[in-house]
């Protein structure tokens, strides 16, 4: 598994799903049998897509069937709370019309965005000297953030309802935000930004909201 990507839907079972939490956690997956226990390896990259309901059209009039919104909750909700809290970036993307589509400009160039990624990345290694740690290791504590930044997060924590986990995982998020905007010092801004990609799901708010999740 290690170094692996995977792509998950909530057609997998639920038990499958939730599986992949300790992998995640800890970067490691152990087996157990009758007569052993043995851990492995299993840092990796996740990546994961789904539709807002089994036929995809939840929110469309002329398309959604008769059980909307109902139908959404339940497809939705198969993807557990403590689960989604380990998924650090969510981008809801909404259907684009053809005609936005042949008429829209030329993006940003897959290069330029590379180039950029491995500057980001360089600048955490270097930052990080021997422990050789990427943003995603980073010990919150010790993330170099203005104090007004520092509020903020606190602030949209507890407002949120984040988890322990959430909160130090918007942090390394804005870290990283800030180190693709080439700053020393993450801002109330790389927050701000950071905190979108925390998902709410319709009906079940921010994940990482009830106490105790494990």
């Amino acid at each position: 598994m290690n170094g692996g990507v995977y792509y998950i839907i909530p057609e997998f079972p639920r038990q499958a799903l939730d599986a992949l939490r300790q992998p995640m956690e800890t970067g490691r997956t152990t087996v157990a049998r009758a007569a052993a226990h043995v851990t492995y390896p299993a840092r990796f990259q996740l990546v994961a897509a789904m539709n807002p309901c089994r036929c995809g059209y939840l929110g469309d009039g002329g398309r959604e069937c008769g059980r909307a919104p109902r139908c959404g909750e339940e497809y939705q909700t198969r993807i557990s709370g403590p689960l989604l809290d380990r998924i650090d970036l969510t981008v809801e993307v909404q259907p684009v019309a053809p005609s936005v589509l042949s008429r829209a400009a030329p993006g940003e160039a897959s290069s330029l965005v590379a180039a950029r990624v491995a500057a980001a990345r360089e600048r955490q290694l270097a930052r990080n000297g021997e422990a050789g740690r990427l943003n995603a290791a980073a010990d919150p504590e010790k993330v170099a953030i203005s104090a007004e930044a520092r509020r903020f997060v606190e602030e949209a924590a507890e407002r949120l309802g984040f988890s322990a986990r959430g909160y130090t995982r918007v942090i390394r998020v804005a870290r990283t935000i800030a180190d693709l905007a080439r700053s020393e010092t993450v801002e109330r801004l790389h927050v701000a930004e950071a905190l979108r990609f925390r998902h709410r799901i319709p009906g079940r708010g921010m994940p990482g909201a009830a106490p105790g999740r494990q």
